[in-house]
């Protein structure tokens, strides 16, 4: 009897036949296929058409462009305009991702509470993030107003004098990091206030036992166990900073004296008004290059001190 079954066994087709195996190993490939061809399409191949333009005199006006080499890289950083242009958007990208990760931390503790108060101003907070850029822009525009604004009518009320909003260059980027910071603001507060309560209660009941202060337990147990949601948001920060544009447009358009132009509105200015797309397209390449070094520097230098649970 166990010579006939060890004979059957033999005698059935093997379950685990090459053709299987072959479709098996395919199947995830196969799906995603959609999502790597949406990724080639809107990102690989734009990418690698702006690098190739940056290497040639590409221009709206004429059909066919020459390659020029590094040319354009050469003429950029010989630029008085685009040296401009890095040290505001450095400057900018700075002070959005202190201001922004610091405020929204503040308020993450401060409104991590279940009540019905606190639930409200998450969402009073939180609703500028849902609001299209161009409308906050219009109303901060409006009420950055020298003559009209009501920023300016405040402080007359206090006899204090008007503040030059956006019409000194000294006063132009942090004024627009205000309005950066006061939409995105509630959106990293959200995610903050999300980490906070995935943090365990037993952690902090231990450290109450042990008579540790509020401060010690918000610095040495509080900071550590978010560091993995603060670095996500510095990263993300960092490259929605360098990359801001509608602010800038309907606000200043790069004024005064350029001294609020950053990079997107650089490209903007020389692909679509000066028509060198060529010239644009290097800035777009460089762009590129540093926001990935910082990346790069985040993950080498702050990576290793991010503590999960």
């Amino acid at each position: 009897m166990k010579r006939k079954d060890s004979e059957n066994i033999r005698s059935r087709p093997n379950s685990g036949s090459p053709l299987k195996i072959k479709h098996g190993l395919l199947v995830p490939y196969v799906m995603l296929l959609p999502a790597m061809a949406g990724l080639g399409a809107f990102v690989v191949y734009p990418l690698v058409f702006l690098v190739r333009n940056s290497f040639t005199d590409r221009s709206m006006l004429r059909k066919n462009p020459r390659f020029v080499g590094l040319s354009n890289y050469v003429e950029l950083f010989h630029s008085q305009e685009f040296l401009s242009v890095l040290k505001n958007s450095l400057l900018y990208a700075l002070l959005f991702v202190v201001f922004s990760i610091a405020i929204a931390l503040l308020f993450a503790v401060w409104l991590n509470k279940p009540d019905r108060f606190h639930s409200f101003a998450q969402s009073a907070v939180f609703i500028p993030y849902i609001v299209s850029f161009v409308t906050i822009s219009l109303v901060w525009l409006w009420l950055m107003d020298p003559q009209y604004g009501l920023l300016n009518s405040l402080l007359a009320v206090f006899k204090l004098k008007p503040y030059p909003w956006l019409s000194d260059v000294k006063t132009v980027i942090p004024s627009l990091v205000l309005v950066s910071v006061w939409k995105y603001v509630g959106y990293y507060m959200l995610l903050l206030i999300a980490a906070l309560q995935n943090i365990p209660q037993s952690i902090y009941d231990a450290a109450k036992i042990d008579g540790a202060s509020g401060r010690a337990v918000f610095l040495r147990i509080t900071i550590p166990l978010l560091t993995p949601s603060l670095f996500f948001l510095l990263v993300v920060s960092t490259t929605e900073a360098l990359r801001v544009f509608d602010p800038i447009n309907i606000m200043t358009q790069g004024g005064p004296i350029n001294s609020s132009s950053v990079f997107v509105y650089f490209i903007y200015e020389y692909a679509f008004k000066y028509f060198r797309i060529g010239y644009a397209s290097a800035g777009g390449v460089i762009l590129f290059l540093i926001i990935g070094i910082l990346v790069a520097i985040y993950f080498n230098m702050l990576a290793k001190k991010v503590h999960y649970q």
